[in-house]
């Protein structure tokens, strides 16, 4: 039977930075490594805020990002 393992969590900022000639958002990321997998989710999103008022442009969406080993293979 196979398992997984989640071995490294990435937070992911990403921005509205302008729109394009058909109205369309542009969106701009900042990605974040070295997060610990075990952060909840209302941790990752204070530490976004926190960064917000540093950034030059809109924050439109806070992502998390998880990758994992599949065992047992």
């Amino acid at each position: 039977m196979a398992s997984s393992q989640l071995v490294r969590t990435q937070l992911q900022l990403v921005f509205r930075v302008g729109v394009d000639h058909d109205g369309k958002g542009i969106y701009k990321n900042k990605n974040f490594n070295n997060i610990k997998t075990s952060a909840t989710p209302e941790q990752l999103h204070a530490i976004a805020k926190s960064l917000e008022p540093l950034q030059q442009w809109t924050l439109h969406e806070i992502e998390r990002n998880d990758t994992s080993i599949v065992l047992g293979y």
